[in-house]
């Protein structure tokens, strides 16, 4: 697999950073991805995940706004990897239409709010903070089609996995796809809540 069969306007992203060739790990993870499956993406520092959460999620979006509710939810640690994947997301966006949002707890939740209810295409944000969100009616999934959780590692942690559980309990339907480094045995729970026939991509 080349990277061909990505939208027109990530061809153009890849060009201007001279990324040609897929890595060994976006080459077995892309199509599956694309294929709509639930997938739970195991790969070493530095293989590439993080491009291909970027790629995957706008491919889905099919790189257009539309709506006002976000089409794809990303799930980070905290409020460093938050902006460090918006930031890497703007890039890759710079000559669409696509709407990124950053929420995260030290952001007034009223704030969040309301800049959400003017319409987004991407949230990223924790998994606590979100749930914050649905508690208090500040983010629709009605038209949600992608949760993405990149580096799950820290969901671990019983907090964060409870409120991801809850978050995932409000959401009717949508693909998941998780990326990690190693796949935590918590991890591996999931698949009795929201990874359903998930597949594995462990590279």
């Amino acid at each position: 697999m080349s990277f061909k069969k990505l939208h027109p306007d990530l061809l153009e992203a890849l060009e201007r950073f001279s990324i040609e060739n897929p890595t060994p790990f976006q080459k077995s993870s892309i199509p599956i991805i694309k294929s709509g499956s639930n997938v739970y993406c195991t790969a070493p520092k530095d293989s590439g995940k993080t491009t291909t959460l970027i790629l995957t999620t706008l491919q889905k979006l099919k790189c257009e706004a539309v709506g006002n509710a976000p089409r794809a939810v990303v799930i980070v640690e905290n409020k460093e990897n938050a902006l460090e994947l918006y930031d890497a997301f703007l890039a890759y966006t710079k000559y669409t239409e696509v709407r990124v949002y950053v929420g995260y707890k030290e952001l007034h939740i009223d704030i969040q709010k309301s800049e959400i209810f003017e319409g987004i295409d991407i949230l990223i944000t924790t998994p606590t903070n979100l749930h914050k969100l649905f508690l208090l009616n500040g983010v629709s999934t009605s038209q949600l089609l992608l949760c993405s959780i990149d580096d799950g590692v820290f969901l671990k942690q019983k907090s964060e996995y409870n409120a991801m559980i809850s978050i995932t309990q409000s959401i009717i339907k949508c693909q998941y796809v998780l990326y990690s480094e190693s796949l935590h045995p918590m991890l591996k729970r999931f698949e009795e809540h929201f990874m359903e026939r998930a597949r594995f991509i462990q590279k």
